[in-house]
């Protein structure tokens, strides 16, 4: 049976990478080559979150993901409304049933709305494959931008070990 880690992470850092890369640490996913994939979970797998990614094998592999990613620079923060709070959310859901599973990401700047988003996604693929999916988890990360650095928050389902790229 595949196990399928979700870990969430916040970096800050003086430009955009570093602080995604600073997130993905936050998650020890930092080491690997990340690959998207679509969003279904294999019927044999099982979800499970962490607060941190176990090792999932050697630096510079290759490790198949799902992530959700919010990324704002200092300029958005500086340039925002007086009654906006500043925060960014990333969240990832998933559902699962007696076959296969979705997982459905969604970002945005409100916490409840990024939840609120991740069900709505999830009711919608569900019904699009016919699927029962009655077990359904969220992990949602926010922050507060820093007024002075890029800020990034990621959710990240890391599939079973890593692979070699080359």
């Amino acid at each position: 049976m595949a196990s399928i880690h979700v870990a969430a992470g916040v970096g800050v850092a003086p430009t955009a990478m570093a602080a995604y890369d600073a997130a993905l640490a936050d998650a020890n996913l930092h080491n690997y080559n990340l690959v998207t994939v679509s969003s279904v979970v294999p019927a044999d797998a099982t979800v499970e979150i962490v607060d941190r990614a176990p090792d999932l094998g050697p630096a510079g592999n290759r490790l198949f993901v799902v992530q959700a990613k919010r990324l704002v620079g200092p300029e958005s923060v500086t340039g925002a409304a007086e009654d906006d709070t500043g925060t960014i959310a990333a969240g990832l859901g998933w559902a699962t049933g007696p076959g296969p599973g979705l997982f459905y990401e969604v970002t945005g700047d409100d916490p409840t709305a990024v939840r609120a988003g991740i069900d709505d996604g999830l009711d919608a693929g569900a019904q699009l494959r016919d699927w029962d999916l009655r077990d359904r988890t969220t992990l949602v990360e926010s922050a507060e931008p820093a007024p002075d650095a890029h800020t990034c928050v990621v959710v990240i389902a890391a599939y079973g070990e890593s692979e070699p790229i080359c």
